[in-house]
């Protein structure tokens, strides 16, 4: 699954929480076909996965306000994938506790991970990409705190 990251605006932010699993499928479609904002958006791949468990307790699960709902953490809005929900008011202090995490304590956090728990290969070029990722996601979420959007993570 590849995910990205949106910071969306209040409008589009009312019509995904009024609507059921279907017109938020279809919002989730336009908002993917029509995004213009590159600065207010960021697609990480494969990475999403890594950089959550990284940010947690290196499951899938999401406690651990804020910093769980960097990725996964907020209201899921499906069943079927993730779209997950997280407020302007959660989205700034999630962009405050991504601030101070600098590579060498993500690499610390990544070299913790249960070894069968995470997908895919590791070791330095996983974890360079999972960083990059990493530095990507956490400069979004300045950017969307900055501008006092919500912000909606899909994977699918």
């Amino acid at each position: 699954m590849l995910g990205v990251h949106f910071a969306i605006t209040d409008e589009q932010e009312r019509a995904l929480l009024a609507g059921d699993e279907d017109a938020v499928a279809e919002l989730l479609e336009d908002l993917e076909e029509n995004w213009e904002d590159d600065h207010l958006k960021v697609d990480t791949d494969k990475a999403w996965e890594a950089v959550h468990r990284c940010l947690g307790d290196g499951t899938l699960d999401y406690e651990g306000y804020p910093l769980s709902h960097a990725v996964l953490g907020g209201r899921h809005l499906h069943q079927e994938f993730y779209v997950v929900h997280v407020s302007a008011a959660e989205v700034r202090d999630v962009a405050e506790a991504l601030r101070p995490l600098d590579k060498g304590r993500l690499r610390q956090r990544y070299d913790t991970l249960p070894p069968d728990d995470h997908a895919g290969p590791r070791g330095d070029q996983d974890f360079e990409y999972t960083w990059t990722n990493f530095a990507d996601v956490r400069a979004f979420y300045q950017r969307a705190a900055k501008a006092g959007r919500a912000v909606i993570f899909t994977a699918t």
